[in-house]
């Protein structure tokens, strides 16, 4: 399937849903009084890797709707398994019952780590999974007799939600200085990106600079820490700032070493968009032994962008400090729809894609494929830098001199008037797409990627 370029004028009738939602919709990471510059698109329709607006113009969702559609819009699989379990049980509080999609999920999901994150606790969305990997490891410490181990420590530009808990080890200025009076004080330590090393320095050697700050503040304050919240591989919301797999391995000891809970927030780069199903996968040495974070923390791609789900993945260790006669020394923390049966077997559905097709083989064949082809039209363009890809990510950066005002936002325009739906961060341009791509989707969005920015720039 292919489009022509997309006229950045709308229909009548483009322009009035337009109209009605800037009236009455409050849009997300927006600043509504631009919508006059830059209005939603209406979007009517979907399939696979493309948008379809209401005048039938068409859209490559080059990053997955934010990060969720790992198999593209109205998977047929999916779609089946909602339509089986829409007549079967829609809803049901968890609290006091349990369901076959729920059960089976946790167990799926905990096979998957090897049993060694075997309890999993269902959330929305993947804020409130963060908040409550945060408030499973002060607790746990609690009723384990270390009460004072109530800091967390997270990493320079890292982000893991927006909520007031996840806001605190969020170190995005752009949301969360606004609201820096209500939270709580974390630990900020150097993160390991790998734009950051010097002139012939590896990114593994970032990653060891990185390291040793983390162990500097271990040794002080790790009988006040609680846990340590990472984004493996990836840190997104920072421009997919991208580090090298040995910081995972390197964090994991001295967790250890000083009694620090380890939580990787995968609900970004899980589900296989780094290459393997679990990021963390990645930390484990070729030939050595198999190393897990205390707390995994899952949601956006699991399932498959189709309704919110969020889950929090712990060892037995953690479990087993909330088990006691004591109510109150439980896990507190619930909602209305904790895993909803919906939701849970559209997850199943996806994970059947992965036990069922070589969705990971594939996507390092077609990947390898798109980071040829931006690499042949990217390669000398002194206007960019550090161009890089993991798994199904691809990012470049243009640099500060050339990017000018709202290079986002113009970027964004310029996308549309071309076929894509795009959002840089920032300076950063980078792709996310479906788990679906084929050879003329990968021609088709490496041209149109590229245009965009000789257009914009």
């Amino acid at each position: 399937m292919t489009t022509s370029s997309n006229s950045p004028s709308a229909s009548s009738v483009h322009a009035a849903w337009q109209q009605r939602s800037a009236a009455s919709v409050w849009h997300p990471c927006t600043q509504m009084k631009r919508l006059g510059e830059a209005p939603p698109l209406a979007i009517a329709r979907a399939q696979g890797p493309w948008l379809e607006d209401v005048d039938g113009l068409r859209y490559f969702d080059a990053t997955s709707s934010w990060w969720v559609n790992l198999f593209g819009h109205a998977d047929a699989r999916i779609n089946a398994a909602l339509k089986h379990q829409l007549d079967t049980l829609e809803h049901v509080m968890l609290a006091g019952c349990t369901h076959a999609p729920a059960v089976e999920l946790a167990e799926r999901l905990s096979a998957r780590t090897g049993h060694a994150l075997g309890h999993t606790f269902f959330a929305s969305d993947g804020a409130s999974a963060v908040e409550i990997a945060l408030k499973m490891s002060f607790h746990s410490w609690k009723n384990r007799g270390l009460g004072d181990k109530r800091e967390f420590v997270c990493l320079r530009h890292g982000y893991h939600g927006e909520t007031i808990g996840a806001l605190a080890v969020t170190d995005v200025a752009v949301f969360r200085d606004a609201y820096d009076p209500l939270l709580m004080r974390a630990h900020v330590v150097m993160a390991p990106d790998a734009r950051q090393a010097a002139p012939g320095e590896s990114a593994a050697e970032v990653a060891q600079r990185a390291v040793a700050e983390l162990a500097m503040l271990l040794e002080s304050r790790a009988g006040q820490v609680a846990a340590l919240i990472i984004e493996p591989l990836v840190q997104c919301a920072a421009g997919m700032a991208m580090h090298d797999a040995a910081y995972l391995r390197e964090v994991r000891a001295l967790c250890d070493r000083h009694q620090v809970h380890l939580i990787a927030d995968e609900i970004a780069v899980g589900c296989g968009r780094t290459g393997t199903f679990f990021a963390f996968e990645q930390a484990s040495p070729e030939g050595g032994p198999t190393i897990w974070p205390d707390l995994l923390c899952l949601s956006k791609g699991i399932s498959g962008g189709y309704l919110p789900l969020s889950l929090v993945l712990a060892t037995d260790a953690i479990y087993e400090a909330f088990l006691d006669d004591d109510t109150a020394r439980g896990f507190l923390h619930s909602h209305s729809y904790t895993g909803n049966p919906l939701a849970c077997r559209a997850a199943l559905a996806v994970l059947d894609r992965f036990d069922d097709e070589p969705v990971l083989q594939r996507n390092r064949e077609t990947g390898a494929l798109l980071t040829t082809a931006l690499a042949a039209r990217l390669e000398g363009d002194a206007r960019i830098e550090h161009v890089r890809q993991r798994g199904m990510i691809w990012a470049f950066d243009v640099r500060e001199a050339h990017a000018g005002v709202r290079f986002a936002e113009r970027f964004h325009l310029a996308g549309r008037a071309r076929g894509l739906l795009i959002r840089p961060i920032g300076r950063t341009v980078y792709l996310m797409p479906p788990y679906v791509l084929n050879d003329e989707h990968v021609a088709y969005l490496s041209e149109r990627v590229v245009a965009t920015l000789h257009a914009v720039l």
